[in-house]
């Protein structure tokens, strides 16, 4: 989602495994087993997930903003599960009065202005809604019920093993005034923001069923091909995910549009009669279409057209330093409340000045890499698609921009120093909806989860980190990786053992508070307050007005980062202070001299 200023400091509210036969995920693909000498069949690997594809004709009434649909809807069972019911959310339900998106906002302590008591407000004609009105499995009726934001089904039939089963829906639907990222008619005038919009199935994976409400947070989904037929107006203008067949059909006041989007978690579109659309190529890349509104005033019509080169820099950014983006095309499009990440394309509010509109457009085109082709759950591991996404878009923005910082996402650093000192900070692996206050999520998702990455660098080195990145993408794009599968990755490029750094920086509160604590001649004593770990780099300055960096690795890590800094015993983390003795008479001490490091009291690093 968008940048935005959070208590004065910039924050961001803000195709195999890896190896996929050590990953943590449970159950077997039977395409991917061996025979051994003795005939004993064994997996190769124990990663596994859902596969559905659907197919949707959709009739949109511009004048009601209802339209019906149908959907078929093909999910492969490549568990090894028996499956007794499955799930589908029904976002749009979450724009009425008295869901729980409503009551959550009203009574969180920091509402979001976006949201506030404005669905608790809306008219019958203006709420959301989605309503199933027949379910079949396999042509069989199946019963279903609607709870919320979920529907919740009682198969007809067990889905078993390896099965592929086809569910044929037929269902109706109202497009919201526009509140929270999906809707209608929004601050901007756009028409239709069409996100999270059909009856979409929920993950099922090695930890079950996933079918959380919409309250507020982010999404997850299973991996497949959309195939989507969408009659609508034929003066509207639409863009989104997939990609435009060449059979278009035209009846009357409506045409009919042919999508077709393969291997994509979600599917989004936007429509509007004055959207502008413009292409521009990316080199040996993707075609790049941007969808904005001819009604915007002069200077922001201007802005958007110096978008789009930079939009094809940033593309080349990320291809280059995570990894190449896999699809043909991809859209930016004014629409939604903010900013957000969708399949093939973001909806980004359009009257912003250009630093604006290029910061956002950076922050949701990285998501397209740190969520979408790498599809972590985003409310059990906000912060690895938001916080992930922060840090590669700070150092883009920071060479695209010409910025030049020493620390391009140093505001993280600020806001993560700020939730700390807040006293609400939450350990990161709470659920995005379980925060009390939209202030503590957004920090540990954006701030904290961007920390995460940079330090990292630190306590692994940079071009390991760099290499980290793209490994973790080469083994996990197209899948959903956990925490798991990202630090075993670094482990895997660095040699050194990482499970304590993403245990006491992702599951707990712990802090990290190095001091020096006395400097007397070549004695030099140093001290752990907190009680998180970290190996230390050191500037020491001599009485001479020579200087020497030096590296003291942390002994849980069993090995240590390429350094040309001197390298000194290891410290082991029970022991509460450090002391080693210099070649010669020294005059002053530092740790971390870089910044790096996330230190909550950095007054106590330098004597």
């Amino acid at each position: 989602m968008k940048k935005i200023l959070l208590f004065g400091f910039s924050a961001s509210l803000l195709l195999s495994s890896c190896d996929a036969s050590k990953s943590t995920t449970n159950g077997a693909s039977k395409d991917n087993v061996v025979k051994t000498s003795n005939t004993n069949t064994i997996s190769k690997s124990t990663y596994w997930q859902q596969h559905v594809d659907y197919k949707m004709e959709i009739d949109m009434d511009v004048n009601n903003f209802q339209y019906q649909g149908t959907q078929k809807l093909v999910y492969t069972n490549n568990s090894p599960d028996v499956l007794n019911k499955v799930f589908y959310h029904l976002h749009f339900n979450a724009f009425q009065p008295g869901s729980e998106m409503d009551v959550r906002s009203r009574t969180i302590e920091d509402a979001d202005p976006r949201v506030g008591s404005r669905i608790s407000a809306l008219k019958p004609n203006e709420i959301g809604y989605i309503k199933v009105t027949s379910l079949k499995q396999n042509g069989a009726v199946v019963k279903h019920e609607t709870a919320g934001t979920v529907l919740e089904v009682e198969l007809a039939k067990p889905i078993q093993p390896g099965e592929r089963v086809t569910f044929d829906m037929v269902f109706n639907a109202q497009v919201p005034v526009q509140i929270r990222r999906s809707g209608r008619n929004n601050n901007e005038g756009v028409a239709l923001s069409m996100t999270q919009w059909y009856p979409k199935l929920a993950e099922y994976d090695f930890q079950g069923w996933h079918a959380d409400p919409y309250i507020g947070r982010e999404f997850h989904g299973v991996w497949g091909d959309f195939d989507l037929k969408l009659t609508i107006d034929k003066d509207y203008v639409v863009g989104g995910s997939g990609y435009l067949q060449n059979d278009t059909k035209i009846k009357g006041n409506k045409k009919t549009l042919h999508f077709i989007a393969p291997n994509v978690h979600d599917f989004t579109w936007a429509a509007d009669p004055e959207y502008i659309h413009d292409t521009m190529q990316v080199p040996n890349g993707p075609m790049l279409h941007f969808y904005y509104k001819k009604t915007l005033p002069e200077e922001n019509l201007k802005f958007w057209k110096d978008l789009q080169p930079k939009t094809v820099q940033l593309m080349e950014y990320f291809s280059a330093n995570i990894g190449k983006y896999p699809y043909k095309q991809y859209s930016v499009i004014q629409g939604g409340d903010g900013g957000m990440e969708y399949a093939m394309c973001t909806l980004i509010t359009g009257k912003r000045k250009f630093g604006s509109l290029v910061g956002v457009t950076a922050h949701e085109l990285a998501h397209t890499w740190f969520q979408f082709l790498l599809a972590t759950h985003e409310g059990k591991h906000e912060w690895m698609d938001e916080g992930f996404t922060s840090y590669i878009s700070d150092h883009a923005m920071n060479e695209i921009m010409g910025s030049k910082k020493d620390v391009p996402n140093l505001g993280a650093y600020r806001g993560y120093d700020y939730l700390v000192k807040s006293g609400k900070e939450k350990p990161q692996t709470t659920h995005a909806d379980r925060f009390e206050t939209n202030m503590a999520y957004g920090i540990a998702a954006y701030n904290k989860g961007s920390v995460f990455l940079s330090q990292l660098g630190y306590v692994i080195g940079q071009d390991n980190l760099k290499k980290t990145i793209k490994k973790y993408f080469d083994d996990w794009a197209f899948k959903h990786p956990t925490p798991n599968d990202f630090i075993r990755c670094a482990e895997k490029v660095s040699g050194l053992e990482l499970d304590w750094y993403l245990m006491d920086w992702t599951q707990t509160t712990n802090t990290i508070d190095y001091a020096v604590k006395n400097v007397e001649g070549k004695t030099v004593t140093l001290e752990r307050i907190g009680t998180m770990p970290m190996p230390l780099d050191l500037t020491v300055s001599y009485e001479d007005g020579s200087k020497e960096d030096i590296y003291i690795p942390l002994q849980m890590m069993r090995g240590e980062k390429p350094s040309s800094a001197t390298k000194i015993a290891d410290w082991a983390w029970a022991h509460p202070t450090y002391s080693f003795e210099a070649k010669k008479a020294v005059k002053s001490v530092e740790i971390d001299s870089k910044g790096l490091m996330a230190d909550v009291n950095r007054e106590n690093n330098k004597n």
